[in-house]
């Protein structure tokens, strides 16, 4: 999707995405592959008489450690390198996003973009969507090179899409025409806000965009995925069945499980219960289908029912709502403070011209940069909810340890606490394993019982280590 776009729905409609990534290294029943616990004392015997064995106690943090030992460090230096330069990537985004939208005021450029407007339309919400729509087109040219190195470039350089050029341009130009429509349409209505509520704008107009975010997820599952992705029923009747016994058993009333093949794009594995009302579908992706055993699945499903059983969608709503009520404030504040100074020279009219676009773009991006650290914590949290939701619900523990250890190939699994605090939308590696082994100290008989039962649906799809190497294989970049 277009920069521009990224940015108005990132200030507009921040919102929470469900995603979690599961990339089999090893498919096997727990235990096997892995380094053994820590041996226990044995009790002293009689003279002569070897000493009774006794049982291992489970450590869930030698079991941990065991876990990210696997990784090689050089597959862990790559990811750490790859998730650290997103930290920059970050600060250098929002510097330049600054910079492109003072520079078309500066310029003169946003107010020429308004006139020409003027003149090609009488009806002002017309001349404000032919405003953005110069906009946006301005800002894709300039900052083009740059969502080129990072959405393309970038990505094939380690290893992480599957994608053609040409494929990824497409890609691209829908994402504009989607930023055209959708965001014109966000942007119209909010400027008639302005105009007709001087005033009281500000709040109202975070009424709207709140509106808009909840109409965005009512739509996007059946509207706007379906233009990335091809979706189609799951078939296989082993790993439907589980999946819908899971959902049910929460409380989810789903009759179908959809794949879409991410696998045209990535080699990441994803899954999501999306959507509101009648709206909601569980889907998985072709690659979570392929690269992973049924534990991992299971677990995974179980991550993805538990936001929406959750009601992580609401309660996102209710808390993304605040924040977008305060950056209303603050952009209101700000805009009127320093469009007095420098408004006249930028030809800005007030609040209302849409010429100002780019000092309201700055003032929000500004808040939501500052704003990073609580906007990863508050996903953060739901996300650790919904891992001991789908832990208590799949009781696959090892299956949600290989999930994470896969995740490693674009994640920094065992960052310090404060970057994990600071940067992390999701809980770090090591912490998701950390919680997943301490639910499985408590649960060892259930937890071996329920990987047999998934190892023996695998063996009957035809699920191996080698099939899903396979797969790799075959969708490399």
């Amino acid at each position: 999707m277009p920069r521009p776009v990224r940015l108005l729905l990132l200030t507009l409609l921040p919102a929470f995405a469900s995603f979690l990534a599961a990339l089999p290294l090893v498919a096997q029943v727990p235990g096997q592959g892995l380094p053994p616990p820590p041996a226990s004392s044995t009790a002293p015997g009689t003279p002569g008489t070897p000493a009774p064995r006794a049982v291992p106690a489970f450590d869930p943090v030698a079991a941990t450690n065991a876990y990210l030992a696997t990784v090689p460090a050089e597959a862990r230096s790559r990811s750490d390198a790859y998730f650290e330069g997103g930290y920059w990537l970050q600060l250098w985004d929002f510097l330049l996003g600054v910079a492109v939208n003072l520079g078309l005021l500066a310029s003169g450029l946003s107010r020429r973009m308004r006139d020409l407007a003027e003149r090609l339309a009488r009806p002002r919400a017309l001349r404000t969507f032919l405003y953005w729509a110069q906009y946006l087109l301005a800002t894709s040219l300039v900052l083009f090179p740059v969502t080129l190195y990072e959405g393309f470039t970038r990505e094939h350089a380690y290893g992480l899409s599957n994608q053609t050029l040409g494929a990824w341009l497409k890609e691209q130009g829908i994402g504009l025409a989607l930023g055209l429509v959708l965001g014109g349409a966000a942007v119209t209505g909010l400027y008639a806000v302005v105009r007709r509520l001087p005033r009281t704008w500000a709040l109202w107009g975070a009424v709207t965009t709140i509106a808009f975010l909840v109409l965005s997820f009512l739509v996007a599952p059946v509207y706007i995925a379906p233009l990335f992705n091809r979706y189609t029923r799951l078939s296989d009747p082993v790993v439907r069945e589980p999946v819908l016994a899971l959902a049910r058993s929460e409380g989810v009333d789903a009759r179908d499980v959809w794949v879409f093949d991410a696998s045209r794009q990535t080699k990441r594995v994803s899954a999501n219960v999306s959507g509101l009302a009648g709206t909601m579908r569980i889907s998985l992706n072709d690659n979570l289908l392929e690269r992973c055993s049924l534990a991992e699945i299971e677990a995974v499903m179980g991550h993805e029912i538990g936001h929406y059983v959750l009601d992580h969608v609401y309660k996102g709503i209710v808390f993304f709502g605040v924040l977008i009520v305060i950056g209303f404030a603050i952009l209101k504040a700000g805009f009127e403070r320093v469009s007095a100074r420098w408004g006249a020279a930028w030809g800005i009219r007030g609040a209302d011209d849409p010429a100002g676009l780019p000092l309201a773009l700055v003032v929000l991006s500004a808040y939501v940069f500052l704003a990073t650290p609580l906007l990863n914590t508050i996903i953060r949290v739901d996300e650790a909810e919904a891992d001991l939701f789908g832990i208590n619900a799949s009781g696959q523990p090892d299956g949600e340890a290989l999930v994470d250890l896969k995740l490693g190939e674009y994640r920094k699994l065992d960052p310090s606490p404060l970057e994990e605090a600071l940067f992390f939308d999701h809980p770090s590696g090591r912490s998701r394993i950390l919680m997943a082994m301490t639910w499985k100290a408590e649960h060892l008989a259930e937890s071996e019982a329920n990987a047999r039962r998934a190892a023996a649906a695998d063996r009957l799809r035809g699920f191996s280590p080698a099939r899903a190497e396979a797969w790799v294989k075959a969708h490399q970049p």
